[in-house]
Protein backbone atom coordinates (compact mmCIF):
# COMPACT_ATOMS: atom_id res chain seq x y z
CA UNK A 1 0.00 0.00 0.00
CA UNK A 2 2.88 2.39 0.71
CA UNK A 3 3.48 3.23 -2.97
CA UNK A 4 -0.02 2.46 -4.25
CA UNK A 5 -1.20 6.01 -3.58
CA UNK A 6 0.92 7.36 -6.44
CA UNK A 7 -0.36 4.75 -8.91
CA UNK A 8 -3.43 6.81 -9.99
CA UNK A 9 -0.96 9.46 -11.20
CA UNK A 10 1.80 7.25 -12.61
CA UNK A 11 -0.35 4.63 -14.37
CA UNK A 12 -2.19 7.08 -16.67
CA UNK A 13 1.03 9.04 -17.23
CA UNK A 14 2.96 5.95 -18.35
CA UNK A 15 0.01 4.77 -20.44
CA UNK A 16 -0.24 8.15 -22.17
CA UNK A 17 3.50 8.12 -22.95
CA UNK A 18 3.31 4.54 -24.22
CA UNK A 19 0.39 5.45 -26.47
CA UNK A 20 2.24 8.51 -27.79
CA UNK A 21 5.29 6.40 -28.58
CA UNK A 22 3.02 3.92 -30.35
CA UNK A 23 1.37 6.53 -32.55
CA UNK A 24 0.67 4.97 -35.92
CA UNK A 25 0.28 1.45 -34.56
CA UNK A 26 -2.97 -0.45 -35.36
CA UNK A 27 -6.04 0.93 -33.64
CA UNK A 28 -6.76 -2.33 -31.83
CA UNK A 29 -3.32 -2.17 -30.17
CA UNK A 30 -3.95 1.35 -28.87
CA UNK A 31 -7.42 0.40 -27.67
CA UNK A 32 -6.03 -2.68 -25.88
CA UNK A 33 -3.33 -0.67 -24.10
CA UNK A 34 -5.79 2.02 -23.09
CA UNK A 35 -8.41 -0.42 -21.83
CA UNK A 36 -5.97 -2.66 -19.93
CA UNK A 37 -4.59 0.45 -18.22
CA UNK A 38 -8.04 1.67 -17.15
CA UNK A 39 -8.87 -1.76 -15.71
CA UNK A 40 -5.61 -1.64 -13.71
CA UNK A 41 -6.48 1.88 -12.53
CA UNK A 42 -9.91 0.65 -11.49
CA UNK A 43 -8.28 -2.05 -9.36
CA UNK A 44 -5.99 0.54 -7.75
CA UNK A 45 -8.92 2.90 -7.09
CA UNK A 46 -10.90 0.11 -5.38
CA UNK A 47 -7.88 -0.78 -3.21
CA UNK A 48 -7.39 2.87 -2.23
CA UNK A 49 -11.09 3.25 -1.44
CA UNK A 50 -10.99 0.15 0.78
CA UNK A 51 -7.91 1.51 2.57
CA UNK A 52 -9.45 4.94 3.14
CA UNK A 53 -12.71 3.38 4.35
CA UNK A 54 -10.84 2.12 7.42
CA UNK A 55 -10.42 5.74 8.49
CA UNK A 56 -6.66 6.08 8.22
CA UNK A 57 -5.05 8.96 6.34
CA UNK A 58 -2.12 7.93 4.19
CA UNK A 59 0.63 10.47 3.47
CA UNK A 60 3.13 9.91 0.67
CA UNK A 61 6.12 12.25 0.59
CA UNK A 62 7.63 12.43 -2.89
CA UNK A 63 11.42 12.31 -2.84
CA UNK A 64 11.23 11.55 0.92
CA UNK A 65 10.95 15.26 1.68
CA UNK A 66 8.78 15.57 4.77
CA UNK A 67 5.97 18.14 4.82
CA UNK A 68 5.49 21.06 4.91
CA UNK A 69 8.56 21.53 2.65
CA UNK A 70 8.17 18.60 0.30
CA UNK A 71 5.43 17.58 -2.11
CA UNK A 72 2.94 15.19 -0.57
CA UNK A 73 0.06 13.10 -1.77
CA UNK A 74 -2.64 12.51 0.81
CA UNK A 75 -5.26 9.78 0.77
CA UNK A 76 -8.32 10.33 2.93
CA UNK A 77 -11.93 9.29 2.43
CA UNK A 78 -12.67 12.33 0.23
CA UNK A 79 -9.73 11.93 -2.16
CA UNK A 80 -10.20 8.13 -2.37
CA UNK A 81 -13.89 8.51 -3.30
CA UNK A 82 -13.13 11.18 -5.92
CA UNK A 83 -10.44 9.01 -7.56
CA UNK A 84 -12.83 6.02 -7.58
CA UNK A 85 -15.66 8.06 -9.14
CA UNK A 86 -13.26 9.40 -11.79
CA UNK A 87 -11.86 6.02 -12.78
CA UNK A 88 -15.30 4.39 -12.96
CA UNK A 89 -16.47 7.21 -15.24
CA UNK A 90 -13.32 6.85 -17.38
CA UNK A 91 -13.86 3.08 -17.59
CA UNK A 92 -17.32 3.48 -19.12
CA UNK A 93 -16.25 6.38 -21.35
CA UNK A 94 -13.43 4.25 -22.75
CA UNK A 95 -15.71 1.23 -23.06
CA UNK A 96 -18.04 3.35 -25.20
CA UNK A 97 -15.13 4.89 -27.11
CA UNK A 98 -13.50 1.61 -28.14
CA UNK A 99 -16.76 0.50 -29.79
CA UNK A 100 -15.86 2.62 -32.79
CA UNK A 101 -16.40 6.03 -31.20
CA UNK A 102 -12.77 7.00 -30.68
CA UNK A 103 -11.57 8.02 -34.13
CA UNK A 104 -9.03 9.50 -34.58
CA UNK A 105 -7.78 7.29 -31.74
CA UNK A 106 -4.22 8.66 -31.74
CA UNK A 107 -5.41 11.88 -30.14
CA UNK A 108 -8.14 10.48 -27.91
CA UNK A 109 -6.58 7.66 -25.90
CA UNK A 110 -3.26 9.25 -24.99
CA UNK A 111 -4.84 12.61 -24.08
CA UNK A 112 -7.58 10.93 -22.07
CA UNK A 113 -4.92 9.29 -19.90
CA UNK A 114 -3.11 12.62 -19.48
CA UNK A 115 -6.45 14.03 -18.33
CA UNK A 116 -6.82 11.18 -15.84
CA UNK A 117 -3.36 11.89 -14.50
CA UNK A 118 -4.27 15.54 -13.92
CA UNK A 119 -7.65 14.80 -12.34
CA UNK A 120 -6.35 12.06 -10.02
CA UNK A 121 -3.38 14.22 -9.06
CA UNK A 122 -5.65 17.15 -8.21
CA UNK A 123 -7.67 14.92 -5.87
CA UNK A 124 -4.61 13.45 -4.17
CA UNK A 125 -2.23 16.39 -3.83
CA UNK A 126 -1.71 17.90 -0.39
CA UNK A 127 -0.47 21.34 -1.44
CA UNK A 128 -1.97 24.30 -3.24
CA UNK A 129 0.73 24.81 -5.85
CA UNK A 130 0.54 21.23 -7.07
CA UNK A 131 -3.22 21.56 -7.17
CA UNK A 132 -2.55 24.39 -9.65
CA UNK A 133 -0.08 22.21 -11.59
CA UNK A 134 -2.51 19.31 -11.87
CA UNK A 135 -5.24 21.81 -12.87
CA UNK A 136 -3.03 22.89 -15.76
CA UNK A 137 -2.32 19.29 -16.82
CA UNK A 138 -6.00 18.42 -16.91
CA UNK A 139 -6.95 21.69 -18.60
CA UNK A 140 -4.41 21.32 -21.40
CA UNK A 141 -5.68 17.76 -21.93
CA UNK A 142 -9.29 18.90 -21.89
CA UNK A 143 -8.55 21.59 -24.52
CA UNK A 144 -7.32 18.84 -26.86
CA UNK A 145 -10.17 16.48 -26.02
CA UNK A 146 -12.75 19.16 -26.63
CA UNK A 147 -11.46 19.57 -30.17
CA UNK A 148 -11.38 15.80 -30.76
CA UNK A 149 -13.04 15.05 -34.07
CA UNK A 150 -12.87 18.67 -35.25
CA UNK A 151 -15.78 20.82 -36.42
CA UNK A 152 -16.58 24.54 -36.27
CA UNK A 153 -18.84 24.23 -33.18
CA UNK A 154 -16.09 22.51 -31.19
CA UNK A 155 -13.48 25.06 -32.22
CA UNK A 156 -15.76 27.98 -31.28
CA UNK A 157 -16.78 26.56 -27.89
CA UNK A 158 -13.20 25.40 -27.32
CA UNK A 159 -11.91 28.95 -27.79
CA UNK A 160 -14.25 30.28 -25.09
CA UNK A 161 -13.29 27.41 -22.82
CA UNK A 162 -9.55 28.02 -23.27
CA UNK A 163 -9.76 31.80 -22.75
CA UNK A 164 -11.86 31.55 -19.60
CA UNK A 165 -9.65 28.90 -18.09
CA UNK A 166 -6.54 30.93 -18.86
CA UNK A 167 -8.08 33.77 -16.86
CA UNK A 168 -8.91 31.29 -14.11
CA UNK A 169 -5.34 29.99 -14.03
CA UNK A 170 -3.99 33.55 -13.72
CA UNK A 171 -6.32 34.28 -10.80
CA UNK A 172 -5.32 30.97 -9.18
CA UNK A 173 -1.65 31.96 -9.29
CA UNK A 174 -2.39 35.38 -7.79
CA UNK A 175 -4.47 33.83 -4.99
CA UNK A 176 -1.81 31.18 -4.25
CA UNK A 177 0.90 33.87 -4.17
CA UNK A 178 -1.17 35.98 -1.75
CA UNK A 179 -1.75 33.02 0.55
CA UNK A 180 1.93 32.07 0.42
CA UNK A 181 2.86 35.65 1.28
CA UNK A 182 0.50 35.64 4.25
CA UNK A 183 1.18 32.15 5.62
CA UNK A 184 4.64 31.25 4.27
CA UNK A 185 3.44 27.84 3.09
CA UNK A 186 1.53 26.15 0.29
CA UNK A 187 1.01 22.85 2.09
CA UNK A 188 -2.73 22.75 2.80
CA UNK A 189 -2.41 21.18 6.26
CA UNK A 190 0.26 23.67 7.29
CA UNK A 191 -1.75 26.51 5.74
CA UNK A 192 -4.80 25.50 7.81
CA UNK A 193 -2.80 25.92 11.01
CA UNK A 194 -1.31 29.27 9.88
CA UNK A 195 -4.66 30.66 8.70
CA UNK A 196 -6.17 29.87 12.13
CA UNK A 197 -3.61 32.28 13.63
CA UNK A 198 -4.62 35.17 11.34
CA UNK A 199 -4.81 38.47 13.18
CA UNK A 200 -7.53 41.08 12.71
CA UNK A 201 -5.06 43.25 10.76
CA UNK A 202 -4.30 40.44 8.32
CA UNK A 203 -7.93 39.37 7.96
CA UNK A 204 -8.92 41.71 5.05
CA UNK A 205 -6.06 40.52 2.84
CA UNK A 206 -6.69 36.90 3.85
CA UNK A 207 -10.36 37.34 2.98
CA UNK A 208 -9.41 38.76 -0.42
CA UNK A 209 -7.10 35.82 -1.19
CA UNK A 210 -9.64 33.24 -0.04
CA UNK A 211 -12.48 34.81 -2.04
CA UNK A 212 -10.26 35.08 -5.13
CA UNK A 213 -9.65 31.35 -4.77
CA UNK A 214 -13.41 30.83 -4.52
CA UNK A 215 -13.82 32.63 -7.86
CA UNK A 216 -11.29 30.25 -9.43
CA UNK A 217 -12.95 27.13 -8.03
CA UNK A 218 -16.37 28.57 -8.88
CA UNK A 219 -15.24 28.92 -12.50
CA UNK A 220 -14.09 25.27 -12.55
CA UNK A 221 -17.34 24.15 -10.92
CA UNK A 222 -19.50 26.23 -13.31
CA UNK A 223 -21.10 28.29 -10.55
CA UNK A 224 -23.19 31.34 -11.51
CA UNK A 225 -22.12 33.77 -12.93
CA UNK A 226 -19.14 31.71 -14.15
CA UNK A 227 -21.05 28.81 -15.73
CA UNK A 228 -21.68 30.10 -19.26
CA UNK A 229 -18.66 28.30 -20.75
CA UNK A 230 -20.04 24.87 -19.86
CA UNK A 231 -23.27 24.22 -21.82
CA UNK A 232 -21.88 24.80 -25.34
CA UNK A 233 -18.52 23.18 -24.55
CA UNK A 234 -20.09 19.98 -23.22
CA UNK A 235 -22.81 19.88 -25.88
CA UNK A 236 -20.30 20.14 -28.73
CA UNK A 237 -17.80 17.56 -27.42
CA UNK A 238 -17.78 13.99 -28.76
CA UNK A 239 -19.84 11.54 -26.66
CA UNK A 240 -17.04 9.79 -24.68
CA UNK A 241 -15.36 13.16 -24.06
CA UNK A 242 -18.61 14.81 -22.90
CA UNK A 243 -19.23 11.87 -20.56
CA UNK A 244 -15.69 12.17 -19.17
CA UNK A 245 -16.13 15.94 -18.74
CA UNK A 246 -18.84 15.23 -16.14
CA UNK A 247 -15.99 14.94 -13.62
CA UNK A 248 -14.55 18.37 -14.53
CA UNK A 249 -17.07 20.44 -12.58
CA UNK A 250 -16.59 18.07 -9.63
CA UNK A 251 -12.93 19.15 -9.44
CA UNK A 252 -14.13 22.65 -8.61
CA UNK A 253 -16.64 21.22 -6.12
CA UNK A 254 -13.90 19.09 -4.55
CA UNK A 255 -11.54 22.07 -4.25
CA UNK A 256 -14.24 24.17 -2.58
CA UNK A 257 -14.96 21.37 -0.10
CA UNK A 258 -11.27 20.79 0.63
CA UNK A 259 -10.24 24.41 1.08
CA UNK A 260 -13.37 25.76 2.76
CA UNK A 261 -13.79 22.95 5.29
CA UNK A 262 -10.12 22.49 6.19
CA UNK A 263 -8.24 25.76 5.57
CA UNK A 264 -11.09 28.29 5.83
CA UNK A 265 -13.55 26.11 7.78
CA UNK A 266 -14.93 26.18 11.31
CA UNK A 267 -11.44 26.29 12.87
CA UNK A 268 -10.03 29.17 10.78
CA UNK A 269 -10.30 31.81 13.52
CA UNK A 270 -11.23 35.31 12.34
CA UNK A 271 -11.70 34.13 8.73
CA UNK A 272 -13.77 31.03 9.56
CA UNK A 273 -16.46 30.05 7.04
CA UNK A 274 -15.95 33.21 4.98
CA UNK A 275 -17.27 31.55 1.81
CA UNK A 276 -20.58 30.45 3.32
CA UNK A 277 -22.50 33.76 2.85
CA UNK A 278 -21.53 33.71 -0.85
CA UNK A 279 -22.06 30.02 -1.53
CA UNK A 280 -25.64 29.84 -0.29
CA UNK A 281 -27.28 32.41 -2.62
CA UNK A 282 -25.02 31.52 -5.54
CA UNK A 283 -25.91 27.82 -5.21
CA UNK A 284 -29.65 28.54 -5.47
CA UNK A 285 -29.15 30.94 -8.38
CA UNK A 286 -27.00 28.31 -10.14
CA UNK A 287 -29.77 25.78 -9.60
CA UNK A 288 -32.33 28.21 -11.02
CA UNK A 289 -30.26 29.11 -14.09
CA UNK A 290 -29.57 25.41 -14.72
CA UNK A 291 -33.23 24.38 -14.82
CA UNK A 292 -34.14 27.45 -16.89
CA UNK A 293 -31.45 26.50 -19.40
CA UNK A 294 -32.63 22.88 -19.51
CA UNK A 295 -36.20 24.04 -20.15
CA UNK A 296 -35.18 26.50 -22.87
CA UNK A 297 -32.65 24.22 -24.62
CA UNK A 298 -33.49 23.31 -28.19
CA UNK A 299 -30.93 20.52 -28.48
CA UNK A 300 -30.80 17.33 -26.44
CA UNK A 301 -27.07 17.49 -25.63
CA UNK A 302 -27.36 21.13 -24.61
CA UNK A 303 -30.23 20.19 -22.32
CA UNK A 304 -28.08 17.51 -20.66
CA UNK A 305 -25.25 20.03 -20.26
CA UNK A 306 -27.64 22.33 -18.36
CA UNK A 307 -28.56 19.38 -16.14
CA UNK A 308 -24.87 19.30 -15.15
CA UNK A 309 -25.28 22.95 -14.06
CA UNK A 310 -28.35 21.92 -12.03
CA UNK A 311 -26.28 19.28 -10.25
CA UNK A 312 -23.59 21.88 -9.49
CA UNK A 313 -26.15 24.18 -7.84
CA UNK A 314 -27.52 21.27 -5.80
CA UNK A 315 -24.07 20.28 -4.52
CA UNK A 316 -23.07 23.87 -3.70
CA UNK A 317 -26.25 24.21 -1.63
CA UNK A 318 -25.23 21.15 0.36
CA UNK A 319 -21.74 22.57 0.94
CA UNK A 320 -23.20 25.92 2.02
CA UNK A 321 -25.32 24.21 4.71
CA UNK A 322 -21.97 23.30 6.31
CA UNK A 323 -23.09 20.38 8.45
CA UNK A 324 -21.89 16.78 8.54
CA UNK A 325 -25.28 15.54 7.35
CA UNK A 326 -25.34 17.98 4.43
CA UNK A 327 -21.77 17.15 3.37
CA UNK A 328 -22.61 13.44 3.45
CA UNK A 329 -25.66 14.07 1.27
CA UNK A 330 -23.60 16.25 -1.08
CA UNK A 331 -21.02 13.52 -1.62
CA UNK A 332 -23.71 10.91 -2.27
CA UNK A 333 -25.34 13.25 -4.79
CA UNK A 334 -21.96 13.97 -6.40
CA UNK A 335 -21.38 10.28 -7.14
CA UNK A 336 -24.92 9.89 -8.51
CA UNK A 337 -24.90 12.99 -10.72
CA UNK A 338 -21.44 12.29 -12.19
CA UNK A 339 -22.33 8.81 -13.37
CA UNK A 340 -25.91 9.51 -14.47
CA UNK A 341 -25.01 12.64 -16.47
CA UNK A 342 -22.14 10.68 -18.07
CA UNK A 343 -24.60 7.93 -19.07
CA UNK A 344 -27.00 10.54 -20.48
CA UNK A 345 -24.32 11.97 -22.79
CA UNK A 346 -23.52 8.48 -24.11
CA UNK A 347 -27.21 7.65 -24.54
CA UNK A 348 -27.81 10.93 -26.35
CA UNK A 349 -25.14 9.95 -28.87
CA UNK A 350 -26.91 6.64 -29.59
CA UNK A 351 -30.19 8.51 -30.06
CA UNK A 352 -28.71 11.22 -32.29
CA UNK A 353 -27.18 8.64 -34.62
CA UNK A 354 -30.67 7.33 -35.44
CA UNK A 355 -32.32 10.71 -36.09
CA UNK A 356 -30.71 11.57 -39.41
CA UNK A 357 -30.75 15.28 -40.26
CA UNK A 358 -32.77 16.10 -37.12
CA UNK A 359 -29.65 15.20 -35.12
CA UNK A 360 -30.03 16.30 -31.48
CA UNK A 361 -32.49 19.12 -32.15
CA UNK A 362 -35.67 18.71 -30.14
CA UNK A 363 -37.96 18.81 -33.15
CA UNK A 364 -40.22 16.29 -34.81
CA UNK A 365 -38.00 13.97 -36.83
CA UNK A 366 -37.97 10.44 -38.20
CA UNK A 367 -38.73 7.52 -35.90
CA UNK A 368 -35.74 5.78 -34.37
CA UNK A 369 -34.80 2.27 -35.42
CA UNK A 370 -34.84 1.15 -31.77
CA UNK A 371 -37.48 3.41 -30.20
CA UNK A 372 -38.50 1.01 -27.41
CA UNK A 373 -35.00 0.10 -26.27
CA UNK A 374 -33.57 3.63 -26.41
CA UNK A 375 -36.80 5.15 -25.11
CA UNK A 376 -36.76 2.88 -22.05
CA UNK A 377 -33.15 3.81 -21.32
CA UNK A 378 -33.96 7.51 -21.75
CA UNK A 379 -36.88 7.16 -19.33
CA UNK A 380 -34.67 5.49 -16.69
CA UNK A 381 -31.91 8.08 -17.12
CA UNK A 382 -34.41 10.94 -16.94
CA UNK A 383 -36.03 9.48 -13.82
CA UNK A 384 -32.62 9.17 -12.19
CA UNK A 385 -31.50 12.71 -12.98
CA UNK A 386 -34.88 14.20 -11.97
CA UNK A 387 -34.75 12.36 -8.65
CA UNK A 388 -37.62 9.88 -8.90
CA UNK A 389 -37.76 6.79 -6.67
CA UNK A 390 -36.24 4.24 -6.45
CA UNK A 391 -33.22 5.67 -8.26
CA UNK A 392 -30.18 7.34 -6.70
CA UNK A 393 -31.21 10.92 -7.52
CA UNK A 394 -34.23 10.52 -5.25
CA UNK A 395 -32.06 9.24 -2.39
CA UNK A 396 -29.56 12.10 -2.80
CA UNK A 397 -32.23 14.81 -2.86
CA UNK A 398 -34.07 13.36 0.15
CA UNK A 399 -30.78 13.24 2.07
CA UNK A 400 -30.14 16.90 1.22
CA UNK A 401 -33.64 18.00 2.24
CA UNK A 402 -33.37 16.08 5.52
CA UNK A 403 -30.06 17.88 6.16
CA UNK A 404 -31.71 21.31 5.83
CA UNK A 405 -33.79 21.37 8.98
CA UNK A 406 -31.85 23.76 11.14
CA UNK A 407 -32.70 27.30 10.03
CA UNK A 408 -34.62 29.51 7.61
CA UNK A 409 -32.71 28.06 4.64
CA UNK A 410 -34.85 24.91 4.88
CA UNK A 411 -37.73 26.50 3.02
CA UNK A 412 -35.55 27.77 0.15
CA UNK A 413 -33.72 24.50 -0.34
CA UNK A 414 -36.90 22.43 -0.30
CA UNK A 415 -38.61 24.90 -2.65
CA UNK A 416 -35.71 25.03 -5.11
CA UNK A 417 -35.11 21.27 -5.18
CA UNK A 418 -38.81 20.46 -5.65
CA UNK A 419 -39.27 23.22 -8.23
CA UNK A 420 -36.12 22.11 -10.07
CA UNK A 421 -37.45 18.56 -10.13
CA UNK A 422 -40.78 19.71 -11.57
CA UNK A 423 -39.15 21.90 -14.24
CA UNK A 424 -36.72 19.11 -15.16
CA UNK A 425 -39.64 16.69 -15.57
CA UNK A 426 -41.26 19.21 -17.94
CA UNK A 427 -38.05 19.73 -19.92
CA UNK A 428 -37.22 16.03 -20.29
CA UNK A 429 -40.87 15.15 -21.03
CA UNK A 430 -40.77 17.64 -23.90
CA UNK A 431 -37.59 16.22 -25.38
CA UNK A 432 -38.55 12.58 -24.73
CA UNK A 433 -42.03 12.86 -26.22
CA UNK A 434 -40.74 14.78 -29.27
CA UNK A 435 -37.93 12.32 -30.00
CA UNK A 436 -39.67 9.02 -29.24
CA UNK A 437 -43.38 9.67 -29.67
CA UNK A 438 -44.27 12.60 -31.93
CA UNK A 439 -42.26 11.36 -34.89
CA UNK A 440 -42.67 11.43 -38.65
CA UNK A 441 -44.24 8.42 -40.30
CA UNK A 442 -40.88 7.08 -41.47
CA UNK A 443 -37.76 5.55 -40.01
CA UNK A 444 -34.40 7.20 -40.55
CA UNK A 445 -31.78 5.32 -42.52
CA UNK A 446 -29.38 4.48 -39.75
CA UNK A 447 -27.65 1.48 -38.24
CA UNK A 448 -28.86 0.00 -34.99
CA UNK A 449 -26.91 0.92 -31.88
CA UNK A 450 -23.74 -1.06 -31.36
CA UNK A 451 -24.41 -3.77 -28.75
CA UNK A 452 -21.20 -3.07 -26.84
CA UNK A 453 -21.88 0.66 -26.69
CA UNK A 454 -25.48 -0.02 -25.66
CA UNK A 455 -24.30 -2.36 -22.91
CA UNK A 456 -21.93 0.34 -21.61
CA UNK A 457 -24.88 2.73 -21.24
CA UNK A 458 -27.10 0.07 -19.63
CA UNK A 459 -24.39 -0.88 -17.12
CA UNK A 460 -23.72 2.74 -16.30
CA UNK A 461 -27.40 3.39 -15.64
CA UNK A 462 -27.49 0.26 -13.49
CA UNK A 463 -25.04 2.04 -11.20
CA UNK A 464 -27.89 4.36 -10.24
CA UNK A 465 -29.90 1.36 -9.05
CA UNK A 466 -26.82 -0.03 -7.29
CA UNK A 467 -26.39 3.30 -5.48
CA UNK A 468 -30.02 3.06 -4.33
CA UNK A 469 -30.19 -0.58 -3.29
CA UNK A 470 -26.66 -0.57 -1.88
CA UNK A 471 -27.31 2.86 -0.44
CA UNK A 472 -26.74 1.88 3.17
CA UNK A 473 -23.07 1.06 2.58
CA UNK A 474 -22.58 4.19 0.45
CA UNK A 475 -24.22 6.43 3.05
CA UNK A 476 -22.13 4.87 5.81
CA UNK A 477 -19.02 5.80 3.81
CA UNK A 478 -20.18 9.35 3.05
CA UNK A 479 -21.22 9.84 6.70
CA UNK A 480 -17.72 8.83 7.81
CA UNK A 481 -16.24 11.04 5.06
CA UNK A 482 -18.22 14.05 6.29
CA UNK A 483 -17.17 13.36 9.87
CA UNK A 484 -13.53 13.33 8.76
CA UNK A 485 -13.98 16.59 6.85
CA UNK A 486 -15.55 18.36 9.83
CA UNK A 487 -12.57 17.36 11.97
CA UNK A 488 -9.71 18.83 9.92
CA UNK A 489 -7.23 18.30 12.75
CA UNK A 490 -7.16 14.59 11.81
CA UNK A 491 -5.89 15.55 8.34
CA UNK A 492 -3.44 18.22 9.49
CA UNK A 493 -1.94 16.03 12.21
CA UNK A 494 -1.50 13.11 9.82
CA UNK A 495 0.28 15.29 7.26
CA UNK A 496 2.42 17.43 9.57
CA UNK A 497 3.50 14.49 11.75
CA UNK A 498 4.75 12.58 8.74
CA UNK A 499 8.53 12.04 8.96
CA UNK A 500 11.09 11.31 6.28
CA UNK A 501 12.13 7.67 6.11
CA UNK A 502 15.54 7.33 7.88
CA UNK A 503 18.38 6.14 5.69
CA UNK A 504 16.60 7.00 2.46
CA UNK A 505 18.32 9.80 0.57
CA UNK A 506 16.32 12.77 -0.62
CA UNK A 507 15.81 12.81 -4.35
Amino acid sequence: MSHLIIAPVLLPLLTAILLLLGTGRPLRVQRSISFVSIIAQLGVAIALLASAAEGSITVYALGNWAPPFGIVLVLDRLSALMVFVTVVLAFFSLWYAVRGNDKPADSLHSVLHFLLMGVNGAFLTGDLFNLFVFFEVLLISSYTLLLHGGGAARIKSGLHYVLLNLVGSSLFLIAAALLYGLTGTLNMADMAEKVAQTTADEAPLMNAAALLLLVVFGLKAAMVPLYFWLPRAYASASAPVAAMFCIMTKIGIYSIIRMYTMVFGDTAGVVANLAEPWLWPLSLITLGFGVAGALAARELRLQIAYLVVVSVGTMLAGIALNTEQALSATMYYLVHSTWVCGALFLLADLIVRQRGAASDRIIIGPALRQPVKLGALFFIAAAAVIGMPPLSGFVGKVMLMQAATTDERTFWLWFMLLAAGFVTITALSRSGSTIFWRTENRVAKAEKADRGALLAVITMLALSLALSFGGNAVVQYTDALAQQLKNPSIYTEAVLSHKAIPGVHHE
